[in-house]
């Protein structure tokens, strides 16, 4: 990759802020999607005088399917180019078959997308989930828990110092309980808004 592409990159990659702000409520977890981040893409891009192509290929491994996605970044004389994988299950309920690849290549391509621009999702339930298996988290001892307003008041400390996106999602994180908490949400876009 020529210099002036890979200085482009850095700039890209340094300014780029991709923030979980979905929610999932079966899994009760924040997280972005290939749609955020290509969202916060769009006017870096522009700025660098670079494009982003994003392909998907089919490849069959033994009898099994997986959605190659690859991710493109050119400045019109150079690119540069990372892929992911993501294997097409063979049946998903409620699913079509058109449904499944969609699915696949939607993660492969968030996957592309993190690899080239340097976003760490190792946090991510991807990473995480157990999706259902034998593993049980052990049971919390009982505790005494403080009232929500304590709650709020110290989330609201805690926003307070935050000065980025990922030290937000922490207290996001540590504070959970109160996600369906107005006040909280509140104090949450304002923190976000602060730190843009």
């Amino acid at each position: 990759m020529e210099k002036e592409l890979n200085d482009k990159l850095i700039a890209i990659q340094s300014n780029l802020k991709a923030p979980k702000n979905q929610y999932n409520s079966f899994g009760k977890y924040y997280f972005r999607s290939g749609e955020d981040i290509l969202e916060a893409l769009k006017p870096l891009l522009k700025e660098n005088g670079c494009t982003l192509v994003m392909s998907d290929e089919i490849v069959f491994v033994s009898d099994r399917v997986y959605v190659k996605s690859i991710a493109t970044l050119s400045d019109g004389k150079d690119s540069v180019s990372t892929t992911a994988f993501a294997r097409e299950e063979a049946d998903k309920k409620g699913m079509d078959g058109a449904q499944i690849t969609g699915a696949a290549s939607s993660y492969a391509r968030k996957y592309a997308l993190n690899g080239l621009f340097c976003i760490d999702d190792t946090k991510d339930p991807d990473a995480t989930n157990k999706h259902g298996k034998d593993e049980q988290e052990p049971t919390p001892k009982p505790s005494a828990k403080p009232t929500p307003k304590s709650d709020i008041e110290q989330a609201r400390k805690a926003l307070e110092l935050c000065k980025d996106n990922a030290s937000i999602d922490a207290v996001v994180k540590v504070f959970k309980n109160l996600w369906k908490d107005e006040e909280f949400k509140k104090l949450v876009e304002e923190a976000r808004g602060r730190v843009k």
